[in-house]
Order: C-alpha cells, then sequence, then structure tokens
C-alpha cells in the first residue's frame, strides 16, 4: 500500500491544475476534494470512479477484485456506447468469500486472469482494487505481474480501493494506471501529421460519433480517445500523436498533462456542447496540428466545414428557438457541463437561473461567469428541498440534471431532462446541440404537465383537502368567537411550554405551509421550537391533521 499512499499523494500534487497550484504544500497534501468517511457513499467511492473512467475501453476484459457487490453496484453505469467488441459489458469479478479473506485472495484472483485470458483472449485484463483485499493485504501488482509474464497478456493493476478517497480521486488514479502500465508500451503501425488524442472522453449515448464525421473529412485521426470507445492497441500507443484535446479536466488532466511533459504532446481543454463550442473547438485541433506539423490548408479546409455545420445548425435550432427564449433553466451538473451546457442552453435563447458548481474547477467556475456575467447563481450543492421550491415557485421552467435529481422535478410537477452519464440521448457537436434543443422543447411543452398540475375531476375549489380543513378550521374559530365561556376554557386548555413562549398561529398558515411540502414552515407558524414535548407533540398534530398529499395550494390563493 505504500506505492499507493506515493500515488495519491503524487495525484494531489497536480501542477495542471490552477487550485491545487495556488495552495500550500500542506494543503496539497491533503487533496483536492473533502474525504469521505467510512460507510459514507455520497457521490461514488475511488473504486466507482476508476472504473467508470476505464470501463469504456471495449476490447479490455475488467476484472474486479472483490466482493460481488463492487462489481453488481458499478456494472454498465455509465451509458457509453462501443462500435466493435462488446467484452466491456461483461461483469468480471472474482467474488472473493470468507475464506478468502482470512486465507488471502491472490490464488483466486490468478486464477480468475487465467480463465478470462483462455475463455475471451482479451488484448489486456484491467484489475481492479477494492476495500476487502486491500485491507487484507492481498498484491494485486504482483498477481499481475506474474500473470502477464505466464500468459503473455498485459495485466494491468488499477489500485484505486473505494476507502482511499472519493470518485474524483478514483478518475485520477485509473489515469495513473494507464500512464505507468499502458500508455507508451506499443509502437503505433502508421503514424500521420494529423493524430489526435481525445482525453477524458466517455462516447456516453455515441456522442464522439456525432463529431467524428467532421474529423474524418477533414483527415484528422483520432489516435486514441481515452477511453470512449478506445482500444487498448491504441491507448498504449497513444503517445505518438500530435495533439491532444482533453474534455474533462476533473477526471483527467494527469494523464494529459504528463503525456505533454514525456511525449511532448501539447494539448488544450475544450468543449463539443454548443454551436460555438465545437467550431472554437475545431479551430483549436487544426491549429495545433498545423503547428507540429500537418500542411497549413487544414486551417481553412476547417474554416469551411465550420461555416457549413454552423449555417445547418441555427437553421434546424431556428424553430425551436422562436418557442423557448426567456424559457429559465435550472442546471443541476458538474465538470465541463457546468458551463459548456450553459453556452449551448444560451444558444438557444433560453436563461440560466442557476448551475451547479460542486464537481467544476476554478477555471469551469471562470468560463460560467464569463458566459452567465459576474453575478452568476453558482451553485455550490443545492438541497432538493431548494431545487423543489424553486421549481414550484416557478422560478425555473425545467431542470436538467442527473437521475437522482428527476423526482424533485416530477414532485414539482415540472419538467426534467437528464443531462448526466446515464442519458439516452446524444447532445454533442451540432447535430447533437439541435437534439438537445429539440429534446427540450419536447419535455417543456408535453401537454402532460398541464394536465398533471389541474385538479382531479371530482374537485372543486370548494370540495379540496385543503379547502375542507380550512373551513373546519374557520368554523372552529368563529365557534369560539360567539361563546366567549367556551373561548376562555380553550385558551386554558392549552399547554404552555416553559423553554420558549407558545404562539400556535392559524392552523390555515400551517396548512399553506405543509401544502408547499414545507415542514420547516409549518414549525415557523406555529413557533414550535420542539424543545420540549408540549411543542414537539402539537406540530406532530398539526402536520398529522393536514398529512394529504403536497400540492399547491390553489384554494388558498
Amino acid at each position: 500500500m505504500s506505492s499507493l499512499s506515493a500515488t495519491i499523494q503524487n495525484v494531489f500534487n497536480e501542477p495542471g491544475c490552477g487550485k491545487n497550484a495556488n495552495k500550500s504544500e500542506a494543503e496539497r497534501k491533503k487533496g483536492c476534494t473533502k474525504q469521505l468517511q467510512p460507510g459514507g457513499a455520497a457521490g461514488g467511492c475511488a473504486f466507482d470512479g476508476a472504473k467508470v473512467a476505464l470501463q469504456p475501453l471495449a476490447d479490455v476484459a475488467h476484472l474486479v477484485h472483490g466482493p460481488i457487490a463492487c462489481e453488481g453496484n458499478s456494472w454498465d453505469n455509465r451509458g457509453a456506447a462501443s462500435s466493435g467488441s462488446q467484452l466491456w459489458r461483461t461483469g468480471f469479478t472474482t467474488d472473493i468469500n470468507e475464506t478468502d479473506v482470512v486465507f488471502g485472495g491472490e490464488k483466486r484472483l490468478y486464477k480468475a486472469i487465467k480463465e478470462i485470458i483462455e475463455k475471451y483472449d482479451p488484448p489486456a485484463v484491467f484489475v481492479y482494487q477494492t476495500c476487502v483485499p486491500a485491507m487484507t493485504g492481498d498484491d494485486i501488482n504482483a498477481v499481475c505481474k506474474a500473470a502477464s509474464a505466464k500468459f503473455g497478456k498485459p495485466c494491468i493493476p488499477v489500485n484505486s480501493p473505494g476507502f482511499v478517497g472519493p470518485k474524483n480521486l478514483g478518475n485520477k488514479l485509473a489515469g495513473e494506471a494507464l500512464l505507468d502500465h499502458v500508455i507508451g508500451t506499443v509502437e503505433p503501425e502508421v503514424t500521420t501529421p494529423y493524430d489526435l488524442n481525445i482525453i477524458g472522453e466517455y462516447n456516453l449515448s455515441g456522442e464522439l460519433w456525432q463529431v467524428k464525421p467532421l474529423f474524418d473529412e477533414l483527415g484528422i485521426r483520432i489516435s486514441a480517445c481515452i477511453s470512449g470507445d478506445g482500444r487498448y492497441k491504441d491507448v498504449a500507443s497513444s503517445h505518438r500523436a500530435r495533439a491532444a484535446m482533453m474534455v474533462c479536466s476533473k477526471a483527467m488532466i494527469n494523464v494529459a498533462r504528463k503525456m505533454e511533459e514525456r511525449y511532448g504532446i501539447p494539448f488544450f481543454e475544450g468543449s463539443f456542447y454548443g454551436i460555438q463550442d465545437s467550431s472554437d473547438s475545431l479551430r483549436e485541433i487544426a491549429r495545433l496540428l498545423v503547428e507540429r506539423g500537418a500542411p497549413a490548408d487544414l486551417l481553412d479546409r476547417t474554416e469551411a466545414v465550420i461555416a457549413r455545420e454552423e449555417a445547418k445548425a441555427w437553421a434546424a435550432i431556428e424553430p425551436f428557438k422562436q418557442r423557448l427564449t426567456g424559457k429559465k433553466v435550472l442546471l443541476i451538473t458538474g465538470g465541463v457541463k457546468s458551463w459548456s451546457v450553459v453556452a449551448a442552453l444560451q444558444e438557444a435563447g433560453m436563461e440560466l437561473v442557476g448551475t451547479s458548481v460542486k464537481k467544476s474547477t476554478k477555471e469551469d467556475k471562470e468560463r460560467i461567469k464569463e458566459l452567465m456575467g459576474q453575478d452568476a447563481h453558482m451553485i455550490d450543492d443545492m438541497a432538493p428541498r431548494e431545487m423543489y421550491k424553486m421549481l414550484k415557485d416557478a422560478k425555473a421552467d425545467i431542470m436538467l440534471s442527473g437521475g437522482k435529481s428527476q423526482f424533485v422535478a416530477l414532485k414539482a410537477a415540472m419538467p426534467w431532462l437528464d443531462i448526466n452519464q446515464e442519458r439516452s440521448h446524444a447532445f454533442m457537436g451540432y447535430i447533437g446541440m439541435v437534439k438537445l434543443v429539440a429534446e427540450i422543447d419536447k419535455a417543456i411543452y408535453n401537454p402532460m404537465w398541464a394536465q398533471l398540475r389541474k385538479r382531479a375531476p371530482w374537485e372543486t375549489a370548494s370540495n379540496t383537502w385543503q379547502a375542507k380543513a380550512i373551513a373546519q378550521a374557520n368554523a372552529e374559530a368563529a365557534a369560539l368567537a360567539a361563546d366567549p365561556v367556551a373561548a376562555e376554557a380553550a385558551r386554558r386548555a392549552k399547554k404552555i411550554c416553559h423553554c420558549k413562549s407558545v404562539d400556535l398561529g392559524t392552523i390555515e398558515d400551517a396548512i399553506k405551509a405543509h401544502a408547499l411540502n414545507d415542514v420547516a414552515g409549518v414549525r415557523t407558524h406555529t413557533n414550535a421550537s420542539g424543545g420540549c414535548g408540549a411543542c414537539a407533540g402539537r406540530v406532530e398534530d398539526i402536520l398529522a391533521r393536514v398529512s394529504a398529499p403536497a400540492e399547491l395550494l390553489q384554494a388558498a390563493e
């Protein structure tokens, strides 16, 4: 584990990260993100990060050394696509048991590698370390070295047990495994002045294929994509490329920087989300390749392709733009999408009310400010309650996020579109921009939402549960007002909290707060601190009386 500790410290000291460069020596050793506590699964673990970063390598066998649950929870959770081998979609695991924990699982791992090679004959086997065998001391480096010598196949150890840190650290540890054991180990059969590496691109829903035809037209050859629709041999020989494009610096900046350092491959960070960003990225790729020896006419040919594709994309977007201009979008995502998708949405005339930056770098945040202004509403970590309130108060017309946030939008009866790795639509490039706008238009103008927000046919303004509860409360108040004796008895019957004076307020205010699913509002309207049983009991009584499904209180408006 000492070598793993050294690798982690090396990753923490990444000079290619602007945020890291501004830290002191002591701060850099602590890492870039808050470390997870044992048992914490927020945002994924390091193993999960390494697995999703490398699994899109299509012809490689990905073997998880650990309990079967580790493979079960990480298998196929990124919607990448392959144009060839489907081996990457086969789940391999050693499925260690109690005996392996006691006596060690190295022999079991060796046998698993042997079985995979004999049955599937992959060009390489990637072996992922997980928490349990790492804690019991299984040396996957030694096993992989012995298996490689015995079977004549590269066996790549990926040391990223979940307990060492969060998902993003796992992304970088996966990159370190490629740098140490894969990149530079094979010489390419052919090289050209047009060879390009794309780093940190995962070909989600086949997005890369929407841009590749433009590369093919310009004669630009993708030497290796790390790792979407990638091939082991291409990655191993990627050190001979002339230039590189970094798509997600948060994940693999260490790979791009060290390849520039070791092999002299210049790189830039770009995006193919949105029309302008796609054009800018094509121009920068052409510029770097020309500087590295490609013919100068590549620049002119690139400009011609850009002009043609932009004209086609704008023409296709125009009918949607008339319907979407002024629509407000809440963007809950991270990394490169926190700014690249902003640009795409603005091109369609939409307004961003907020974008999350929880997984964004300092450079990402600066790009957001350039696009949205210095007063950009950047959200570090928005709680589901805040998302719900923003949507329910109609401060946004649609939310773009990952799958785990979709239920907040559905509860608020507002449109939602998946923009994260589980999505089933490809949004990259000029074609992808048109698709994104079309999907947003389809979501916002789907007649289902208007139907969902209406009262049920048998409900009227006077017979909804909220109206009935308010009517009952008003009747009780009127009865007490007409009978001073009963009112005095009711007042004396109130239990007074000794930790805080209590004004129970009106049941109507509490009902309104609960109708908006605002339990904190119920407590505010009852002015009960919960400091004693009397306060807490009264609040729970009010909540019980208004425990019908939460929806907008139309009758009380």
